[in-house]
């Protein structure tokens, strides 16, 4: 027998693994499997030995070809945990539901401003997905993982804002790409899990989106809305993503030439280019682009798609057949999938068409979790501490009037707890079933003393509420949306405040408000608790309430980060990561995708309720000085930043620290501030901190559209520093000392 030298501990292991009559007609020597081959010549090896059947197929669902021992990874939801339940069912109909890790909404892990946090949740989904993909007992999801959602909040009636980690895309970009790195993990040569940011591009409206246009110039389109793609895909590496329903300016999004002349061209992505879900079919009867789907998965193949979330076999085989597309075209298509699993480390194992998930190579170093008997990562004590981590840095602190929180436990001798959805943990249609939940009112029974009564008032009955608010020393009332709409069909919500996918928000006053006001009346000690998918416009609640607390819905530690704040054993430091307006009166013309006519912090000329960046803390922080390493910078170069800050309280807390840039003599309109670095540090009561940032000058150009290239030019800038975008005490001046442009690719 012909010896396979480097191959023989590789198929060691894998005999090791399965019977051997079950490989006996798999050959396992084929030279995609050599790792002496570089990863171009093993899928072209694999590309011959493809039928056109089979080669169609692997643009779908978890594909298998069982003559050639392949089995591929199919695609598995994850924005803010690895979703195998939930109330999407996406575990699969009739199937068990599986627990996974339960983290805050990804506009709760927005508020975090967290990047290092947001690796360490990466890592821990990565990681489940990878056991949950390759144990033999369960047997489920993907890795392929779709996730994170990168579309920036730009209005906050749009349904589907909870996805969003926020209005601004140096935040969006910088959080998605910790969060890529820890799912992706860091081994040079094979990924953990794969990273498919959506929706490419401009997916920020639900009403009408299978056919609506997002209409912008190309300015706003380098400049905002695809800055966090750009950053995922160039420093991120993700190489996989989902075009959105939309048209821009008119085409829609899966057959839009941006994909290739951009994405592909430009920022690198030789991966993954899917569909989203039924958008074929949209293609043809929302966008009515073509006249059929055979006509219409000819152009998306043609165009960069290569994952279709719909049915297209038929179409794409009758496409081949009738001459609209060519086998090369779908070969050079394939291309990008294939070297996602590639990376995955698919081409190293071998599926014997029995087992459930093929047999790990060596090679790949996270081939063997889940493989073993240890305890599932749902289970450990370690995940169930960084999901309270992340609630913990979730929360806002909006308003704290005379130091009414923390409130003091020992002092306490009745407590009421109010509220519809007080006593549950509410979870999103992308969220997964946790393997248990803490809910509000859970977290504040097991925070305080022993000898403190808790009362519950669902606050339904008029007479109840009141009568529950009067008799406590403090009434807590936590109101805010239920994340789909307490609704059991799609597209469907009845409250005007709520939204929801395929739902936009009909205003973003709080019905609820009416609640807070009737206990409130009852007892003027009551704290709000905001527990939010969005941003409300609680204005009489900023006027009268002493104390304000935002977080949003989802974690399995919901109720002990919400009791960790309330009584104090933790100070709370999230920042908003969208403007609140005061009311509705406040937002442009929803289908408005021009920022310069006044959206987000960047170019707004009102005063919102509470402006971008914004939160509270039990402590406070005094900003001394901002200092650059040198007085100037040329357009090639940077310089670093640091920021010294005191804690001038008496608690230790974090502080998020948040450096903008103003350009004052632009020969180009430029936002009226724009955020380029933050950190969030942790400091010891009267501790002073030197916090570093690094500005570039190539994250101070703007897009010459006419030249088509990026232009830096020669100007002072103008950098200020603070706890929020409305509260910068500090700033300096740096001078770029001279302009430069730079190709598509360079930024």
């Amino acid at each position: 027998m012909r010896k396979l030298h480097s191959l023989a501990a590789i198929f060691a292991l894998i005999l090791s693994f399965a019977a051997p009559s079950a490989l006996a007609a798999v050959k396992t020597d084929y030279p995609f499997r050599n790792p002496k081959l570089d990863r171009e010549a093993r899928i072209t090896d694999l590309l011959s030995r493809m039928t056109l059947e089979e080669k169609i197929s692997l643009m779908g669902g978890q594909p298998k070809i069982p003559r050639l021992g392949l089995q591929f990874s199919g695609q598995v939801e994850g924005l803010h945990g690895l979703a195998l339940g939930g109330p999407g069912h996406w575990e699969g109909r009739g199937k068990t539901v599986l627990p996974t890790t339960t983290f805050p909404q990804e506009r709760g892990l927005g508020n975090t401003w967290d990047p290092a946090l947001m690796e360490q949740i990466g890592a821990l989904e990565g990681y489940e997905a990878r056991y949950m993909y390759q144990s033999a007992k369960y047997d489920r999801g993907g890795l392929i993982v779709r996730a994170p959602n990168v579309d920036l909040a730009r209005d906050p009636r749009w349904g589907r804002s909870e996805e969003s980690m926020g209005e601004d895309p140096y935040l969006v970009g910088t959080m998605a790409v910790a969060f890529q790195h820890g799912l992706q993990g860091p081994d040079p040569t094979h990924w953990q899990a794969s990273s498919l940011m959506k929706h490419f591009l401009a997916n920020e409206n639900e009403d009408d989106r299978e056919s609506s246009s997002s209409n912008f110039d190309e300015r706003l389109f380098r400049e905002y809305y695809s800055v966090p793609f750009r950053m995922g895909f160039q420093l991120g590496g993700s190489r996989a993503v989902m075009a959105a329903y939309n048209s821009w300016n008119g085409v829609p999004m899966m057959i839009n030439p941006v994909l290739k002349n951009v994405m592909v061209r430009e920022w690198g992505n030789d991966g993954i280019i899917c569909t989203d879900g039924g958008a074929l079919g949209l293609l043809i009867t929302a966008h009515k682009s073509y006249a059929n789907k055979e006509q219409g998965a000819a152009a998306a193949v043609k165009a960069g798609i290569n994952t279709f979330l719909d049915t297209y076999r038929p179409d794409l085989t009758a496409a081949v057949k009738d001459g609209l597309i060519t086998e090369a075209q779908i070969d050079a298509s394939l291309r990008g999938l294939l070297r996602v699993f590639y990376w995955l480390g698919e081409f190293d194992s071998v599926y014997d068409g029995s087992s459930p998930t093929g047999v790990s190579a060596a090679s790949d170093p996270y081939g063997q979790i889940g493989r073993t008997d240890d305890t599932p990562p749902w289970e450990r004590d370690s995940s169930k501490a960084l999901a309270r981590k992340a609630t913990d840095e979730s929360i806002v602190l909006l308003k704290n009037d005379d130091q009414t929180l923390p409130l003091d436990k020992t002092k306490l001798k009745t407590i009421a707890v109010i509220g519809p959805w007080a006593d549950q943990v509410l979870l999103d249609w992308y969220s997964g079933t946790p393997p248990y939940s803490v809910s509000p009112l859970d977290g504040i029974r097991s925070a305080v003393n022993p000898g403190t009564k808790v009362i519950f008032a669902r606050g339904d009955d008029d007479v109840a509420t009141v009568a529950a608010a009067r008799q406590a020393d403090v009434a807590i009332v936590v109101v805010g949306n239920h994340p789909y709409c307490n609704a059991t069909r799609w597209k469907q919500c009845d409250t005007p405040s709520n939204g929801r996918e395929a739902v936009d928000r009909r205003t973003i006053s709080l019905e609820q408000e009416a609640l807070v006001k009737l206990v409130f009346a009852a007892n003027p000690h009551t704290v709000e608790v905001l527990l939010s998918s969005f941003p409300y416009a609680i204005d009489w609640s900023q006027q009268h309430l002493p104390a304000i607390v935002h977080l949003t819905h989802n974690s399995e530690e919901l109720g002990d980060g919400l009791a960790d704040v309330l009584f104090g054993a933790y100070s709370p430091a999230g920042r908003l990561v969208q403007t609140w307006p005061t009311s509705d009166f406040q937002l442009l013309p929803m289908m408005d995708y021009n920022l310069l006519h006044g959206r987000t912090y960047m170019y707004s000329q009102q005063k919102p309720l509470y402006p971008f960046g914004y939160g509270l803390s039990y402590t406070t922080f005094a900003y001394k000085s901002i200092t650059t390493s040198a007085p100037t910078m040329t357009a090639d170069g940077n310089v670093s930043v640091t920021v010294a800050v005191t804690n001038t309280g008496t608690r230790d807390s974090d502080e998020v620290v948040q450096l903008y840039v103003q350009h004052e003599h632009s020969a180009v309109r430029r936002p009226q501030l724009e955020l380029k670095g933050f950190a969030r540090v942790h400091i010891a009561a009267g501790a002073t901190a030197q916090v570093p940032m690094t500005l570039r000058a190539h994250d101070l150009a703007y897009w010459d559209t006419a030249a088509h290239e990026w232009h830096v030019e020669q100007e002072p800038i103008k950098l200020l520093a603070g706890g929020s975008s409305d509260a910068l005490p500090v700033s300096t001046t740096v001078t770029v000392s001279t302009s430069g442009s730079y190709g598509p690719e360079s930024h």
